[in-house]
């Protein structure tokens, strides 16, 4: 093995390695914003669920499927 293929080796590795990096941060950027969105999607339906809780639980809402079931 000469001396120009082990240049060769090296600058290929090199370029790989470099590649890799750059991949593994954008992966993880874009990691981030799809967390902070899934999160933000969370609280909207925590927001929604305690609503249809608070609608289900009155009182009136129960009367009113007992009148429908009769």
């Amino acid at each position: 093995m000469g001396p120009f293929e082990i240049a060769a080796i090296a600058i290929i590795g090199g370029l790989a390695y470099s590649a890799y990096e750059v991949h593994m941060k954008t992966k993880t950027k874009a990691g981030k914003a799809d967390i902070e969105a899934l999160q933000a999607e969370i609280a909207k339906l925590k927001d929604r669920v305690g609503t249809l809780e608070s609608i289900v639980t009155d009182k009136s809402y129960q009367l009113k499927e007992q009148i429908n079931k009769l």
